[in-house]
């Protein structure tokens, strides 16, 4: 599970290699809030289609050569950045970053429903879910403390070397990655590999998928210039809360690890954690609680949503067929991808025209909508928790 964790961390820490230092990026390079959402559009275009096809190689090959070539990926994206003369190499740093990113969850999910326990799955998808906030959390003090203390060259730089020190570990632990490479029989058809696609049940975890990262994408992408413009919070403040909300959502997810070992019905938790989530955004759009009280509403938010991913997880096990693991994760999980990818194309447009707080109201009404999906899913599950 740890190793596992660390993967999926330092997959998490790529996602905001880029936003954290969107300030400094856009004085440096005359980049507007459109600019630096195609950033992430592009990110998470390139990773989702990646994701979805990854699966298909993960269940071919196994998950341990994958995950060491998306690391490498990783560490060559952040030493682009640290070379960064304008905004078309910041273009391709983020369509390197989505590619390095694309197969994490297929190979994550691959080697856990395979070497743990079912009585522990849960809380394995507690601590991957956990390793993956701590890794969104860890990004930006990362970054903004080093490009304090140097500039932001400097910090892409500490990046990268973090990323060669995961990929070092993981090689040296590797006999513990190993999973197992399930082959086709003979006689089976070649669209077998497909056969999972038919399932109605797939797609509403997509779409699931889909509505909660548009959320997600508000809060990491523009959190801290909505702080900043509607309640003058500075940008190493705004920056701790976009950390707190990481931490208190892996909070959230050891709640939601013993949560989910003991729910009838995981499709009820997610949507009561979607609910509560959605009721904290909208409260934070109206602003009545000031610039603290919105940055502790945002922290609650992350706890809310934290709880609701082991079960989320376990609702897609029961859905996965033997076999298949890689690539139903990595069609759902695209989902993910592609939530993140056009949250900039809509929230770009409301942050660049000033429209701060319809952004976070918008993200709420957004997660209310998931709210229904969730309970989709559940009612098409074959198995009911």
């Amino acid at each position: 599970m740890g190793l596992v964790g660390l993967a999926h961390g330092s997959s998490h820490f790529g996602h905001l290699l880029l936003p954290p230092l969107f300030p400094l990026l856009m004085l440096e390079f005359g980049l507007s809030f459109t600019d630096v959402g195609l950033l992430m559009t592009l990110f998470f275009a390139v990773s989702g289609i990646g994701q979805a096809a990854s699966g298909f190689v993960v269940d071919r090959v196994g998950a341990r050569p994958v995950l060491f070539a998306s690391l490498l990926l990783f560490m060559g994206a952040a030493v682009l950045a640290s070379q960064a003369d304008g905004y078309a190499t910041l273009l391709l740093v983020a369509a390197l970053a989505g590619l390095g990113n694309a197969s994490f969850h297929p190979v994550d999910f691959s080697i856990l429903n395979q070497r743990v326990s079912a009585s522990r799955l849960g809380h394995a998808y507690s601590v991957h879910g956990i390793s993956g906030n701590l890794g969104w959390a860890l990004a930006p003090v990362f970054l903004v403390g080093w490009s304090m203390l140097l500039d932001w060259r400097s910090a892409y730089l500490a990046a990268a070397g973090l990323y060669l020190l995961v990929f070092l570990l993981l090689l040296w632990q590797r006999e513990h990655l190993q999973s197992e490479v399930l082959r086709r029989p003979a006689g089976a058809a070649a669209g077998s590999d497909l056969a999972f696609m038919r399932q109605s049940v797939v797609w509403w975890c997509f779409a699931f998928f889909l509505l909660t990262t548009l959320t997600l994408g508000v809060v990491q992408n523009y959190s801290a210039s909505i702080l900043k413009a509607l309640h003058g919070v500075s940008l190493q403040a705004a920056t701790l809360t976009l950390s707190a909300y990481m931490v208190c959502g892996a909070l959230g997810m050891l709640a939601g690890g013993f949560v989910a070992v003991q729910a009838r019905r995981s499709d009820w938790v997610v949507g009561a954690s979607m609910a509560a989530g959605a009721l904290l955004l909208l409260l934070a759009a109206t602003g009545w609680l000031g610039g603290t009280g919105t940055m502790l509403l945002l922290a609650a938010t992350g706890f809310a949503l934290g709880i609701a991913a082991p079960s989320r997880d376990l609702l897609i096990k029961q859905v996965t067929p033997k076999g298949a693991t890689g690539r139903v994760y990595g069609t759902v999980y695209s989902g993910l991808d592609v939530g993140f990818a056009i949250a900039p194309l809509i929230f770009g447009v409301f942050m660049d025209r000033g429209w701060y707080a319809a952004t976070l109201a918008g993200a709420g009404v957004v997660l209310l909508l998931s709210i229904g999906v969730a309970l989709g899913v559940g009612r098409r599950s074959p198995l009911r928790r």
